[in-house]
C-alpha cells in the first residue's frame, strides 16, 4: 500500500510499500513552498525510471550495458483543465558501445509489455520514443 500524507502548505511525502519517502510540493504561487518536486514531475520522472530499469536489465542480460543511459522526458498537457498529459516524448541516451538493434528490442519490449508505468500512460496520452548516442 501507499500512503501520501499532508505535511504542511502544500507539502505531501509519499511512502510506499517500500518504506522511502516521495516528497512532492506546489510553488509559492499555489501556496506551497517550492521545496520539492510537483506530482506530474514525480509522475514522469517515475516513467523514465520504469521503462530505464527495464531497458538496462534487458541489455545487462545480452551483455550490452551502456556506460552511461538516460532517459530525457518532453511532455505536452492539455491547455484546460485538468491539463492532462496529451503526448510524452521519451529520448533514450546512450554512451558506449550498444547494439542499436538490441536498444530498440528492449525499448519496445519496455513500453508495450514491461513497463505498467507506460503502458498505464499509453491510453492516456500518446507515447513516442527516439534514440541517441553520445
Amino acid at each position: 500500500m501507499t500512503v501520501v500524507t499532508h505535511a504542511g502548505g502544500m507539502r505531501f511525502v509519499g511512502q510506499g510499500a517500500s518504506g522511502h519517502d516521495v516528497v512532492m510540493d506546489a510553488n509559492e504561487a499555489s501556496g506551497g513552498h517550492d521545496t520539492a518536486a510537483r506530482p506530474v514531475e514525480v509522475l514522469l520522472s517515475s516513467l523514465g525510471a520504469c521503462t530505464g530499469m527495464d531497458v538496462v536489465s534487458i541489455l545487462r542480460k545480452s551483455q550490452d550495458e551502456p556506460a552511461a543511459f538516460r532517459v530525457e522526458i518532453a511532455d505536452e498537457r492539455a491547455t484546460e483543465y485538468p491539463k492532462v498529459l496529451k503526448r510524452i516524448h521519451l529520448a533514450y541516451v546512450v554512451r558506449g558501445d550498444v547494439s542499436e538493434e538490441r536498444l530498440k528490442k528492449a525499448i519496445e519490449l519496455s513500453l508495450t509489455k514491461y513497463c505498467p508505468i507506460a503502458n498505464s500512460l499509453a491510453g492516456v496520452a500518446e507515447i513516442t520514443y527516439e534514440m541517441r548516442f553520445e
